[in-house]
């Protein structure tokens, strides 16, 4: 298995299979609670078995299916689940599942009794290359992650086996994430996805993509500078993803055209072609339609990224060039025009 480290923090472990022991050791823990979604409770179940093995005491936790988790209200019962099994300063939470899971699962662990240690096993391709890397947590309250805080996981375990066996739908979603990454930070990632699409291998594209994230995230723990060109196509795509039935993925893909449109005519950037055939390639929406364009400008207003002086967003002149720059309504009438809105 192949191992890299995330902010002097995080072990990244990816690879076939799980590693024995699964956690390593610590003379405190005694608990174990896993946070899973339903289309992953029986590999939580096989993973519980494991952890019992090892003489320690789990308790799984079912959560809603992928935004439906992502309240305050379903927070308030994982704790108050947490209290009656008992869970100590010393032991673990464990988010197993996709990228809903693993930001609960982070947000619980990061605010119970002022942080306890929290371990991811993302099931979905969108989990292993994005949502579990990098500490960031969020429920949504108002708007798309409005309420969260940065809590490193102590180790991620990508079983490449579980991906695998994904169905093309969720492959879709974590492969949107993997072109993302690739546009600012690896151009042969991004070749990889636009060229392979679904076939690209996964092992190259999650280890490539972990590796872009591995390297900002540690550059740049706090979101301080860089980290932020991670969020390239998230702003619209979170205002599009938290207004309409649309997921992550498609969301974020149609985020990405838009700020692709907005970039060439801000910053240059020629490859808007490469980004709209490399989205369809992957069988991802290019247009929205039935949404109304004032819910998404109202959603931006509220953006995290919205300052004193308006909006910033993140643009790129050339792939592997991202920058972050403020833009103005029109700016993002010409983006949004791009997807249909």
């Amino acid at each position: 298995m192949d191992e890299l480290i995330v902010a002097g923090i995080t072990r990244v472990v990816t690879g076939s299979g799980i590693p024995s022991p699964l956690l390593p050791p610590r003379p405190d823990r005694r608990r174990v609670a896993i946070l899973t979604q339903p289309g992953a409770t029986s590999r939580a179940l096989d993973v519980a078995g494991v952890l019992r093995a090892e003489d320690l005491i789990v308790e799984v936790i079912g959560l809603p299916d992928r935004e439906e988790a992502k309240t305050l209200a379903v927070v308030e019962s994982v704790y108050e689940a947490l209290a009656r099994f008992g869970l100590a300063r010393g032991d673990t939470v464990i988010g197993l599942g996709g990228g809903t899971v693993t930001d609960v699962a982070g947000y619980v662990a990061g605010t119970w009794l002022r942080g306890v240690e929290v371990v991811h096993l993302p099931t979905t391709l969108l989990g292993a290359v994005d949502a579990s890397i990098g500490g960031k947590t969020g429920v949504n309250l108002a708007g798309k992650n409005l309420v969260g805080v940065i809590w490193h996981p102590t180790l991620v375990i990508i079983d490449t086996d579980v991906l695998e066996a994904l169905p093309t739908v969720l492959l879709r979603e974590g492969m949107a994430e993997a072109f993302k990454a690739g546009l600012v930070g690896d151009a042969q990632l991004c070749s990889l996805v636009a060229d392979r699409g679904l076939n690209a291998p996964l092992e190259e594209l999650v280890w490539r993509s972990v590796a872009v994230k591995a390297g900002i995230v540690t550059r740049d723990d706090r979101e301080s500078g860089e980290r932020v060109y991670l969020n390239y196509g998230h702003t619209i795509g979170h205002a599009i993803e938290y207004s309409s039935p649309l997921s992550h993925g498609e969301s974020v893909g149609l985020g990405m055209i838009a700020a692709s449109r907005m970039s060439e005519k801000i910053k240059g950037f020629d490859q808007m072609e490469l980004v709209v055939s490399t989205i369809e390639r992957l069988g991802l929406p290019t247009l929205v339609d039935g949404l109304d364009p004032a819910r998404v400008i109202d959603l931006l207003r509220h953006d995290k990224k919205h300052d004193g002086d308006g909006l910033r967003m993140v643009l790129l002149r050339d792939i592997e060039d991202p920058v972050l720059d403020h833009v103005d309504e029109a700016d993002i009438e010409i983006g949004m025009s791009a997807v249909g809105l």
